[in-house]
């Protein structure tokens, strides 16, 4: 039970005994008191000066006043204007921290009963995975992590996005330009080497524009009638109507993709429930767009292409097939949609996706309203911002890119040279120390991302995120292994201790009593990240709580105390909190080291 749902059963109690009128509990207002007021929580007495027929102080004074007579755990009151301000006594903190102790659950919230489906990465297979897609699967696995810890069945899916011009494209450049090149006889990891066709895709397509511009056609011209980009159109008309050769071709590429991409998932510590490609779909976006037509909510143009005219709507004209007979986008996702929520019964849908695509899932949810879909209106966008660097933007045609691999590898040596730097893993095993530099580099990384609120722009550098003092994982991995340290001091000196030694004969101290208060919050923190769908919240709130031990530790003596009741209770206090450190950073995917 809540501090809030504690005063608010309270409350009503004492309006029954005071006025003798049944009040609903959850109906009375309660909010954490504020910092210029003595008190830990506070009611609000208006609503209750109907049943008092009273002044707001007198009814505040007498509620109070029955309060602190009748229940233990409410210690004092002040009431102010029609506000009454109430303070826990330690008995109160005592329970508290009792029931989180002995809770192995504590912070996972009541089932909902609904299941959701979260849609994350879906990375196209002509280029490996960058810095943008590491912000799109780490806020993905958390979001999923947070959505379960609130109670609900998630189903983390993908959608990967293996046919289509841009895929075309880097088969196109591979046929001209590689030789036969394969990862096996170049070395390179086989997204990567897929990645380098892309890129040689666009130099031989922008040279090719330039020559066309030369002899006199205007730039508008040149781009669409660049030969290469005429073949690759031709191939993917190719590859829709089943042509061996581009298929075997499509299949050989997109295997090296498929295996380079698994390595980085591996290496993120990101899995996937359901794993669909847009090749097994985008024919049920088809299907779609035909009773789409047959229902008047597309039309077909005189070139063959078919649109949805949503100018009616506040937008503009959609296309959903072109005039070749190939899909777009839109068509894929419009199926995949369909069969999403007929094959899982689905309460809603959450596409993690940058918000350059803001407007293509406002078009998305129209278009499936028109078609009929009700449930259209459970898909939601989770929109966030782009990872910039200090030097800029990233452009992956152009081959600027911050990769994946490259990134998890500096963040390695990040929390290597740092953490040699410190000297506080000295007395590590060579064996350990490797262990926790990838341990402490994707902390580093995933912290420093998922900390930053998912609709926010954000900088990313990779040494700031390696700092064993800020707002970083590092300090909160740190925090979590000075804590076991202390609890197998106390071990190796045969200190037993439990929930059981959480009595009211200790009066916890101040220092004490705002940790309890901070362990206590999770739920409430959980149930706040849930509903803005941020997993920020819960990184934020466990740096809280990592800053508020150290403070303690360094004022508070713990092994050095000579109260062996005080001692127990202090030792299942940090013992506690790094539990819920533990459960706090799970839903972030980050992993606590025992030792540092």
């Amino acid at each position: 039970m809540t501090p809030e749902s504690f005063i608010q059963q309270k409350a009503a109690e004492a309006i029954k005994a005071l006025y003798g009128v049944d009040t609903d509990a959850s109906t009375l207002q309660v909010s954490v008191t504020r910092k210029e007021f003595e008190g830990d929580y506070t009611l609000v007495v208006f609503p209750l000066l109907r049943i008092s027929h009273a002044a707001p102080e007198a009814t505040g004074n007498a509620i109070g006043e029955y309060l602190v007579a009748n229940v233990p755990e409410i210690a004092s009151y002040n009431s102010v204007k029609g506000f009454l301000n109430l303070l826990f006594s330690s008995v109160y903190w005592d329970e508290m921290f009792a029931s989180i102790a002995s809770d192995p659950d504590f912070g996972q919230l009541p089932s909902t009963g609904k299941r959701i489906m979260v849609e994350f990465s879906s990375p196209n297979t002509n280029k490996p995975l960058h810095l943008g897609h590491i912000r799109n699967n780490l806020l993905g696995d958390s979001v999923s992590r947070l959505l379960k810890a609130g109670g609900n069945e998630v189903i983390k899916a993908t959608l990967i996005n293996d046919r289509g011009v841009h895929i075309c494209k880097s088969m196109l450049a591979w046929k001209k330009l590689f030789d036969g090149k394969t990862p096996e006889s170049t070395g390179i990891k086989g997204d990567h080497l897929v990645g380098d066709c892309y890129v040689a895709f666009d130099k031989m397509y922008k040279a090719e524009v330039k020559q066309l511009m030369e002899e006199g056609m205007s730039e508008e011209e040149a781009k669409k009638n660049a030969p290469s980009l005429v073949e690759a159109h031709k191939m993917l008309v190719q590859w829709e109507q089943g042509d061996k050769e581009v298929r075997d071709l499509w299949n050989m590429m997109n295997s090296w993709v498929f295996k380079g991409f698994d390595e980085t998932y591996k290496a993120l510590g990101i899995s996937f429930d359901k794993v669909d490609r847009e090749s097994d779909t985008y024919l049920l976006g088809k299907e779609l767009v035909r009773k789409g037509l047959e229902m008047g909510v597309f039309e077909k143009e005189a070139d063959g292409s078919v649109w949805c005219d949503l100018t009616a709507d506040g937008l503009d004209r959609k296309l959903v097939l072109r005039g070749d007979g190939t899909s777009v986008y839109i068509t894929q996702d419009l199926g995949t949609a369909e069969r999403r929520f007929s094959l899982y019964d689905l309460d809603s849908h959450v596409y993690v996706v940058g918000n350059e695509q803001d407007y293509h899932f406002q078009v998305l949810k129209l278009i499936l309203k028109k078609l009929g879909f009700d449930w259209a209106d459970q898909i939601y966008h989770l929109s966030y911002g782009m990872v910039e660097l200090p030097e800029g933007k990233m452009k992956s045609r152009e081959g600027t890119v911050v990769d994946a691999d490259d990134l998890i590898e500096k963040m390695y040596e990040e929390a290597k040279a740092t953490s040699e730097e410190s000297g506080k893993l000295a007395d590590v095993s060579p064996e350990e120390k490797e262990r926790l530099y990838h341990m402490i580099g994707l902390g580093a990384l995933k912290y420093f991302i998922i900390k930053v609120d998912p609709k926010k722009t954000m900088l990313f550098n990779p040494k700031e995120s390696i700092d064993f003092n800020g707002n970083t994982g590092p300090f909160i991995q740190y925090t979590h292994a000075r804590i076991r340290s202390i609890l197998r001091k106390s071990a190796e000196q045969g200190i037993s201790y439990g929930p059981e030694d959480i009595t009211t004969e200790i009066v916890p101290s101040a220092k004490e009593i705002r940790l309890i208060k901070l362990i206590g919050i999770l739920p409430q923190k959980v149930q706040e990240a849930v509903s803005a769908l941020s997993p920020a919240v819960i990184a934020n709130y466990s740096y809280d709580l990592a800053k508020e031990f150290n403070q303690y530790y360094h004022d508070t003596p713990i092994l050095k105390e000579e109260d062996a009741s005080v001692l127990k209770f202090r030792l299942q206090l940090i013992d506690t909190l790094s539990s819920v450190l533990r459960r706090a950073m799970d839903i972030l995917g980050i992993e606590l080291p025992e030792r540092m």
